[in-house]
């Protein structure tokens, strides 16, 4: 079983599949992580968007995919997770943070995330993936490097050091072209705020429309140096 693999064992295989897939499609990424992986693969998905979980559930029918409910989804991003769960051939598994939204304020005071966002993604988001990750060895995730500067240097399949994995990134190559593109040629389901004018959907409280030439992540957590919730950090 690969979850028996060493750090060193697991950083040999990412390298050498990083080499070899660098040019692959993300189809082909996907049915390597599968045969590689089998049932210790997961996706990771905010539903913010489906093509990852398009693409995945295509190449890996039956797939887990885990979602992060983090009580402060908009409801039209709760309504994709629903739809994807019935359209999609895939095992949606939704976790949540250890304390409800009325627990965390009354532990911290309200509106955390205005006050210590960090904090707030810490415990609303960050700590929630890593219980989730716990029992697979591999996961996948829909980071594109043309999406912010922070990300531009992603590699198709890294080792995890956070979390002693492998990290896959099938769609990191992808552009807005070619994710409009997928989507169209392929029905893909899509959250309605961006039909509304959002271009990278996150909490509620902490997601505002872009402003015109804006980057389409300057959405989040606007008016602050923060740009990374701390998942991929």
């Amino acid at each position: 079983m690969t979850s028996t693999l060493t750090e060193s064992e697991l950083r040999e295989l990412a390298d050498a599949a990083n080499e070899r897939l660098a040019d692959a499609s993300a189809a082909e990424i996907v049915a390597w992580a599968r045969e590689t992986f089998g049932a210790d693969l997961v996706v990771a998905s905010s539903m913010a968007d489906t093509h990852l979980v398009h693409v995945a559930q295509a190449a890996a029918p039956g797939i887990d995919v885990l979602f992060l409910d983090t009580g402060y989804h908009f409801a039209e991003t709760i309504g994709t997770r629903d739809a994807v769960a019935q359209a999609y051939k895939v095992n949606l598994l939704s976790i949540t943070p250890k304390q409800t939204v009325a627990e965390q304020d009354a532990e911290y005071g309200p509106k955390l995330h205005d006050r210590d966002p960090d904090r707030c993604c810490a415990l609303r988001k960050v700590e929630p993936l890593e219980r989730g990750l716990k029992p697979y060895t591999a996961w996948i995730n829909g980071m594109r490097r043309e999406e912010s500067p922070t990300r531009a240097d992603i590699r198709v399949v890294d080792y995890d050091a956070k979390r002693n994995m492998v990290k896959i990134s099938p769609i990191a190559a992808w552009t807005q072209q070619q994710v409009d593109s997928y989507i169209e040629e392929n029905s893909v389901l899509i959250n309605p705020l961006f039909f509304d004018g959002y271009t990278s959907i996150g909490c509620e409280p902490c997601t505002r429309r872009p402003l015109p030439g804006e980057d389409p992540r300057a959405g989040r957590w606007a008016g602050r140096s923060k740009t990374e919730c701390g998942l991929h950090t």
